[in-house]
């Protein structure tokens, strides 16, 4: 598959379904996971690591994105830019606590960190 021209795999769509997870949750989970790919992506044009990209490169990738020209709608693609640059800080962090570069992130890391949050989240209430 072309990074961008979907949202999910159907692989993907699949592990991020069988999570134990809130609705909400899954739908952050899913953006996680087409940032990451997205971001890489973004990072391998750049030829830089995704740690160092700079919001106006991630927005200018995604205004760019072929699958996200078809809405016409500016606002929107602003909107998901946003979506994208807002993912580094979760995906940051599930680095960090795997001890890998973000590059390195599986989707399956992924997903059990959303786990794991939602655990917590449970657990404190």
């Amino acid at each position: 598959m072309q990074p961008g021209s979907d949202f999910l795999t159907p692989e993907e769509c699949a592990e991020v379904d069988k999570a134990l997870l809130t609705s909400h949750d899954k739908f952050t989970t899913r953006v996680t996971i087409y940032a990451l790919r997205s971001l890489k992506q973004i990072a391998q044009q750049a030829n830089t690591s995704i740690d160092s990209l700079q919001p106006t490169q991630i927005e200018e990738w995604v205004y760019q994105d072929a699958s996200l020209q078809k809405t016409g709608d500016s606002e929107f693609r602003q909107f998901f830019s946003q979506l994208v640059i807002s993912s580094l800080k979760p995906l940051k962090r599930i680095a960090r606590e795997a001890g890998v570069e973000i590059e390195s992130l599986a989707i399956a890391q992924v997903v059990a960190w959303f786990e794991k949050e939602a655990k917590k989240k449970l657990e404190k209430n």
